[in-house]
């Protein structure tokens, strides 16, 4: 098939940069697509940094100035992928030029940019996708499947944990380059909107929405030096956060998430408990659904770990032969497969900022409720 070209700008050149790059470059070599994704620009602040970045990953082009690459005429589509404090800002420039936009997550620092972005990507009736990739993990896809047959029944509770161990060091400053995460003004928040943001958009997605919420957060390190300003200032951020849930379903939810749990590197784990069965996923054995069925024989009820590798399960024929796992990277490949199918159906492919939005609503709520010491209604619910 002849596809056509799909010119990507993409915006931001570290960890996520890296990683969608290599989602476009390896997406056409395992599905079969109707826009084929050209690397046709690369964009950051420092010539020498994205000149290599393009370099390394095929880009034909840089741009040091993300407003002269949305007024190209020869980009499609934009690809955010810096700090939190930027996504709006560019989203709406973006979206006024009539691009497509994959912004990473979480959609924006708070409800009310996310809101403004949506105003625009509707009102430009642009295609737009936020990067929540754990949905695309064919575990979690599968355990989408499963939930949405009624394999495991109602569902009583839903628990999360997402673990990290990078920033217990009161040494390690906060602001700029990789350390922008430690700054509340460019964050716009802690763990909360950085991994809890996952745990809630998966959560969401495979048991529905969540109505209220009540929670704690800590900062354990109060002060640390800020790397632009050089003084040692306040720190503003979540360090930890534990929060309870009910969902709409009536399911009870619990949430978990630190940078100080010393050992863990990204511990994201998830369990469901249903009326007939179980399941359970670890990012660290990512191919792999442990799932428990009550309706099991007797003699050989237990917990299963499904190897999901076969042609049948999630994405899985696109890939190797059956018993050959596939890891982290391919979530994005399947982000972007699926984006483009989409685009090719004049269809929406999620999340979309709307959907992504109901995320930032309830980490909005996680921690309006640990600053009032209240259960509070998620906006929307």
């Amino acid at each position: 098939m002849n596809k056509k070209p799909w010119n990507v700008g993409l915006i931001g050149c570290g960890f996520m940069g890296r990683a969608h790059s290599n989602a476009y470059r390896k997406v056409g070599n395992f599905f079969d697509l109707p826009l084929q994704p050209v690397l046709k620009a690369a964009c950051a602040r420092t010539r020498s940094d994205v000149t290599a970045f393009a370099n390394n990953w095929g880009y034909e082009s840089v741009e040091t100035d993300w407003r002269r690459m949305i007024d190209r005429k020869d980009i499609d589509a934009i690809d955010i992928c810096t700090p939190n404090d930027t996504h709006r800002e560019i989203a709406l420039a973006a979206a006024a030029a009539g691009k497509a936009i994959l912004c990473e997550k979480p959609l924006a620092r708070t409800a009310a940019e996310g809101a403004d972005m949506i105003a625009a990507v509707e009102r430009a009736k642009v295609p737009n996708i936020v990067w929540y990739n754990y949905r695309r993990v064919p575990a979690v896809t599968l355990a989408k499947q499963l939930i949405d047959a009624g394999k495991l029944g109602r569902i009583f509770h839903y628990r999360a944990v997402f673990l990290q161990d990078w920033t217990i060091s009161s040494e390690l400053p906060q602001g700029g380059t990789g350390l922008w995460r430690l700054d509340k003004n460019v964050a716009g928040s802690g763990v909360t909107g950085d991994l809890l943001a996952h745990c809630i958009d998966t959560a969401m997605w495979l048991n529905g929405g969540i109505d209220s919420v009540t929670a704690m957060t800590e900062t354990f390190v109060k002060e640390r030096k800020h790397n632009l300003t050089g003084k040692v200032e306040a720190v503003g951020i979540d360090d930890a956060c534990a929060f309870l849930a009910r969902f709409g379903n009536g399911s009870l939810g619990t949430f978990e998430s630190t940078r100080y749990a010393r050992g863990h590197k990204a511990l994201y784990t998830f369990e469901i408990n249903g009326e007939h069965a179980s399941i359970r996923w670890d990012l660290h054995d990512l191919h792999r659904l442990e799932y428990f069925d009550h309706r099991d024989d007797s003699l050989t009820r237990g917990w299963r770990s499904i190897h999901v590798t076969d042609r049948e399960m999630p994405y899985m024929s696109h890939w190797w032969v059956p018993g050959l796992q596939i890891g982290y990277e391919h979530s994005f490949v399947h982000q972007v497969a699926d984006f483009l199918e989409a685009l090719g159906q004049g269809k929406e492919a999620a999340p979309t900022f709307r959907q992504a939005q109901l995320t930032q609503e309830v980490c909005e709520a996680v921690l309006k409720s640990a600053a009032s010491k209240q259960w509070v209604d998620v906006a929307g619910e």
